[in-house]
């Protein structure tokens, strides 16, 4: 009885005890459903108010807007309000108090309600974190990166400190979403050895990810784009991930993702067409000014002109309730697509002009590029953006953004430029990287065209900027120590100033640095020589020595680019057959994963070199593979599709010649017969060539001009020489009409027709000018493309007689007599007299 009274005793103190030490405000806060009963529990409780109420009332404060649609969020009011300034207040005073959890979690809120980054609480915040970082959970220190580049510190010694952490406990991090966080955060800090142990480690915890989040792969693609390295195995787990993803995904993050695919030249088509499927799906329930233009963004580069017509249409009803960010979007897409609907264009520059005082330098860059590539007639706002470009630049320090101005600047008329915009361009060239440089040279030569003093010189300033472009890029290749750094900023040059005053230093510093090339920057420096038809033995050898020895390491899909200089610029170093050998073997397994379009060029290049894979051939002319191929083609940049199209018409042609064992159908005679409607005219040189040819013949009824034969090669020149080599005149006249044997299909009657129509012993003769285009432009060494030119018309019954333009247009043939006998040696074969 005893021990009874004495439980209930207890019982009652536990319970009065409770009673007592219930947290009344932090009852009343937790019972709050919107932002005026959290102020209005603050007011009445200040003097009450722990570090805890004040974190719980910050954090509900954002939890409410970050569930309010944006275009209905009050931040604005909320920063006015009395109350917000007490929480503010005590929060400042507490920070001492706050656990690790709770300080990061209160700065996180702070800048999400748009507290200024120089505000005092934001200081000390960020300073009471930096003390404590080693000691910070992981999910903690992620939060507190993504603070700091808030605040645009993602360069700062504290964001250096939080990389060092990162790399020092790696291991230890175990979440996902914290890991691609912090891989985004400190992106523009890590070493290469960081960057590839981050992500292996991403790698890993991928594989446990929950298949239904789409954040943390998308992250890692951004990561990626950031540090502009293209993994392609994480990038394909990435996207399978994604991919299953879609039927979630919203407008704006399918755009977000194409926009990083872009970026790192990563084509998916089974994204691209499921991406485009959701888009659609989309189209009825984004209707909004908020979502509308993300949907247009991303959706109208694909679609069909039927849906791209409905587009439009709703684009230019909710044209006048769109935001400044949201006009220079949907301008851009217009001249993605390049769009005719001038309603539309007028609509959107209206709103774009009423918004031009809150656009930041690069964007204005961005919207007069888009008005000017949309041919847009309005001289009156692109004065306007003019002035605004040249204020920017006038004032600006950073590289990136002088190079992008200078550029946009260069595309409008205008009065002289002003020597302060020359000094400023003169100013940041010391520190522009190498494509930054070649930029520069577009602008330059623009201006100097444009000058209306340049008919009689070229004005000082101009050579002056010149010459220190000269002497800045060469210094830049001199002194360059990285080979992928240099790989990295030559990725998009070109243009007359780069291959005229860079290209050589280019190719000396490239052999300089030839011990750092291995498998992961070869298909890089590969895409480069091909790119500047530039032909270059020693480093073409080393990349076949390391892609023989690595070939398990480079991705499938790079073996493409591995081998192009291989074939487009026709050379076959020593171990020429082990190097399409492995490569071969290399991709084989892996066909039905390539993208459709790569994978054409890819067999194209081969076909080139002589090499036809029957795996491969069959693969790409197969039902199934043309209807995919169909399908993505209908989803890709109008560049890309034509040039896809034209290589599988080259390669079916390229087929059908070299192996006709394999029985593939000719199916590209409507094709070739519209590309022969185009025409490309006869030149100056041809017109020579053909008049000489008559002379040399015995009569211009003797040569016929840009005959067209069989799977539609264009010859330049024909003309039929009896066993005797005694010209044959044709029936008809020498014209430019287009032979009637373009029009064959598959089989051997063609070339039948071909030997039907000669007397025995007689042969048909080709002569083919060939102009710079079909040899290399360091050397006279003839290029793939003219030599399986030439192996198919000697298939199809010619003697091919080539006439390079270096031999044409020399010093030994500058009279009428020695071009004349220049043809009949390469004719009959006759001596100079």
């Amino acid at each position: 009885m005893f021990r009874l009274r004495c439980v209930n005793s207890c019982l009652r103190r536990l319970l009065h005890g409770g009673t007592v030490n219930r947290d009344q405000v932090l009852e009343q806060l937790r019972v709050c459903s919107a932002e005026d009963q959290v102020f209005d529990v603050v007011g009445k409780n200040k003097a009450k108010l722990t570090v805890s109420h004040v974190s719980y009332a910050v954090g509900m404060l954002w939890q409410f807007q970050k569930e309010t649609p944006q275009l209905l969020r009050t931040v604005d009011l909320i920063k006015s309000h009395p109350q917000f300034l007490t929480l503010r207040v005590l929060a400042e005073n507490k920070i001492t108090l706050m656990d690790d959890f709770m300080l990061v979690d209160m700065l996180y809120s702070f800048l999400r309600l748009n507290v200024d980054p120089h505000d005092s609480l934001v200081q000390q915040l960020v300073s009471e974190a930096w003390l404590r970082l080693e000691r910070l959970p992981m999910a903690s220190l992620s939060k507190f990166a993504i603070c700091l580049i808030d605040q645009n510190l993602q360069h700062s010694p504290l964001m250096g400190h939080i990389t060092s952490v990162v790399d020092q406990r790696l291991s230890s991090i175990d979440d996902a979403r914290v890991l691609t966080v912090l891989m985004i955060s400190t992106s523009s800090l890590v070493s290469p050895r960081l960057r590839d142990a981050l992500i292996s480690r991403v790698d890993q915890l991928l594989d446990t990810n929950n298949p239904s989040t789409y954040n943390n792969p998308r992250r890692v693609v951004q990561f990626l784009r950031n540090i502009k390295y293209s993994h392609r195995p994480l990038l394909d787990k990435c996207n399978q991930i994604l991919l299953s993803n879609v039927p979630r995904l919203d407008a704006e993050n399918i755009g977000i993702i194409l926009g990083l695919y872009q970026c790192l030249q990563f084509n998916n088509c089974d994204f691209r067409l499921a991406a485009k499927q959701r888009l659609i799906e989309l189209i009825d329930s984004s209707t909004d000014p908020l979502s509308f233009p993300k949907l247009f963004v991303a959706l109208a580069p694909m679609a069909s002109p039927e849906i791209r017509e409905g587009l439009e249409n709703t684009a230019f009803l909710l044209a006048d309730e769109l935001s400044a960010q949201q006009a220079l979007a949907v301008a851009e897409a217009l001249e993605e697509i390049q769009s005719r609907n001038l309603s539309l264009l007028n609509k959107i520059a209206s709103v774009i002009q009423r918004n031009l005082d809150v656009y930041k330098p690069v964007e204005v860059a961005r919207i007069t590029q888009a008005l000017y590539l949309l041919h847009y007639q309005n001289p009156e706002l692109f004065t306007k953006l003019r002035n605004i470009l040249v204020n920017f630049l006038q004032s600006s320090v950073l590289p990136y953004e002088v190079t992008m101005l200078t550029r946009v600047l260069s595309m409008l008329p205008g009065p002289q430029l002003d020597e302060a915009v020359t000094s400023r361009v003169e100013a940041v060239m010391t520190q522009c990287n190498l494509n930054d440089l070649n930029t520069i040279s577009f602008a330059i030569a623009k201006w100097v065209r444009n000058d209306s003093s340049y008919r009689h010189s070229t004005p000082s300033k101009y050579v002056r900027l010149l010459q220190n472009l000269n002497r800045c890029g060469q210094e830049r290749l001199r002194t360059a120590d990285r080979l992928d750094l240099v790989l990295e900023e030559l990725k998009y040059v070109s243009g007359e100033w780069f291959e005229e005053m860079l290209l050589e230093e280019s190719m000396v510093t490239l052999q300089r640095m030839m011990d750092q090339i291995n498998w992961t920057n070869v298909p890089e420096l590969a895409l480069f020589l091909t790119r500047m038809n530039h032909f270059c033995p020693p480093l073409m050898d080393r990349i076949a020595t390391v892609a023989i020895k690595d070939i398990d390491k480079i991705h499938y899909s790079s073996t493409y680019a591995t081998l192009l200089p291989f074939s487009v610029l026709n050379y076959d170093p020593a171990q020429a057959d082990e190097l399409y050998d492995v490569c071969i073997q290399h991709f084989i397994p892996h066909i039905s994963s390539f993208e459709p379009h790569l994978l054409v060029l890819l067999a194209y290049s081969l076909a080139v070199a002589d090499c036809f894979p029957e795996e491969l051939v069959r693969e790409i002319f197969s039902i199934d593979f043309l209807g995919k191929l169909d399908s993505q083609l209908e989803t890709v940049a109008d560049a890309l599709n034509m040039r896809t199209r034209l290589r599988l018409m080259e390669l079916n042609r390229a087929v059908c010649l070299e192996c006709p064992e394999f029985q593939v159908p000719w199916f590209h005679e409507r094709y070739c017969q519209q590309l022969q409607k185009k025409g490309n005219g006869i030149s100056p040189v041809q017109q020579q060539i053909h008049k000489m040819l008559g002379e040399v013949l015995g009569g211009i009824n003797c040569v016929r001009v840009a005959v067209v034969t069989p799977y539609f090669y264009t010859v330049g020149f024909e003309c039929i020489l009896d066993k005797h080599l005694k010209p044959q005149p044709y029936s008809s006249p020498s014209t430019l009409q287009i032979s009637e044997r373009g029009k064959v299909h598959w089989g051997a009657s063609s070339l039948e027709n071909i030997e039907d129509e000669l007397p025995p012993g007689a042969q048909r003769v080709a002569v083919d000018f060939l102009d710079s285009k079909s040899f290399c432009k360091n050397s006279h060494h003839m290029k793939g493309d003219a030599l399986m030119r030439k192996r198919h018309l000697e298939i199809l019954g010619y003697r091919v007689v080539q006439i390079p333009h270096f031999e044409w247009n020399s010093m030994e043939l500058s009279t009428q007599d020695a071009w004349k006998e220049y043809l009949k040696k390469k004719i009959f074969g006759e001596p100079s007299s």
